[in-house]
């Protein structure tokens, strides 16, 4: 086990753990330590804990002695020159032009080194303003850029709720703060009302964000708040619900008679909606199996034949039947017309290339002249022009 200190060097600031030693420290008390920086006065704000010591942790520093009033009185020294130095800082930054804010300036116990905190929206090359200042104070000169947040934790100030800021006052670590937080506690997204004097979102907000999203470590079993939009039943009847009021646990529920109430969660219950399955709406239609099968290309061109056959045949045999009744060859005139028949088919199953050949073979006198189409006198007869077109 290991004995540790809690030492914090200014107001609001970070803590850091020191060893007390063999000195018997008690909490409020100020101390000289040895930091990066030299040598630092800081307060006590955690009297001394025993803690178990991580194996990969390195050995705490030891705390040199407790300040007295000589100590005291060279803090206090520090503080007026600090004002000095900011003042002929100002001046020097307003020479050199640059665009930069100066916010705070710290001076260490052993003033060995002063530095000055400023703001800037980008880069600043300050190396001639370091020069002169240099010139001036004869010491170590650092300028350190900071945020808009450390801007407002080391100026301070009053807060929209009327009180002072919370991380001039207590907070030692700025926690990361988002958007959904807002919205988890139903406030105003109004950029204006959700924002501190920094102009980033305001620290409380991560305050209660734990108890709305279900992770509160204090709270055992949380009931279940009614969803909003739901239908629920209350002591005054059934109804909708319109907002919830996460804080307080309650929610609104407007009636079905046109009437508001505010009722706790536990004096609410969801109404359940019974919803009827697909199956119950629309029950399944079983179909019969066809019995009879669609017959395919090849067997209906087949069918098609012999009643081809058939139809041709029959009509053959009326015709020679009607036409050589009375001279009783009625057999051999159909076998005639069934060969002239098909000999007709087979003329017109020929290509239409050699038809339109043998069209062209016949000769030119074989055909039928056409007269020419000439425009007629008004006073001329149809039939002399048809004459004339001959002759």
């Amino acid at each position: 086990m290991e004995t540790i200190i809690g030492v914090r060097f200014r107001t609001a600031g970070k803590i850091y753990h020191f060893s007390p030693g063999q000195l018997t420290i008690a909490k409020g008390q100020h101390v000289i330590v040895e930091t990066a920086r030299g040598m630092e006065c800081g307060r006590v704000v955690t009297g001394p804990e025993e803690i178990e010591p991580a194996p990969d942790a390195q050995p705490l520093k030891v705390i040199q002695r407790i300040a007295n009033a000589h100590d005291l009185q060279r803090v206090e020294d520090n503080r007026k020159h600090e004002k000095e130095a900011r003042v002929i800082c100002k001046k020097k930054i307003r020479e050199h032009g640059l665009p930069m804010k100066l916010v705070s300036v710290e001076y260490t116990f052993d003033l060995n080194k002063i530095i000055f905190y400023f703001t800037a929206d980008g880069r600043i090359d300050f190396r001639d303003l370091v020069k002169d200042l240099a010139s001036v104070f004869r010491t170590r000169i650092e300028l350190r850029q900071i945020g808009v947040r450390d801007e407002a934790k080391m100026m301070g100030g009053i807060g929209c709720c009327g009180r002072p800021l919370c991380c001039a006052t207590f907070l030692g670590d700025f926690e990361p703060v988002s958007i959904r937080m807002a919205k988890e506690q139903n406030l105003s997204l109004n950029p204006t009302k959700i924002s501190g004097i920094c102009g980033r979102l305001m620290c409380c907000l991560k305050y209660e964000s734990d108890c709305y999203c279900g992770q509160c470590p204090k709270q055992v079993k949380k009931i279940q708040p009614p969803q909003q939009g739901g239908r629920v039943v209350t002591v005054d009847g059934e109804g909708k619900v319109i907002s919830l009021n996460q804080q307080r646990r309650t929610a609104t529920i407007l009636l079905d008679n046109s009437r508001t109430v505010v009722a706790a969660w536990e004096d609410v219950i969801e109404q359940e909606v019974e919803v009827e399955s697909a199956e119950q709406k629309a029950p399944e239609v079983k179909r019969e199996p066809r019995e009879e099968r669609r017959p395919s290309k090849r067997e209906r061109t087949d069918s098609r034949r012999p009643r081809e056959g058939r139809e041709h045949g029959s009509r053959s045999g009326r015709n020679g039947s009607n036409g050589n009744g009375s001279n009783g060859n009625g057999s051999n005139g159909s076998s005639e017309q069934a060969r002239e028949h098909s000999s007709r088919s087979r003329r017109s199953r020929r290509p239409r290339e050699n038809r339109s050949a043998e069209r062209q073979s016949r000769p030119h006198n074989a055909r039928r002249p056409r007269a020419p189409r000439e425009k007629q006198e008004s006073g001329q007869p149809k039939e002399q022009a048809r004459q004339d077109a001959k002759s």
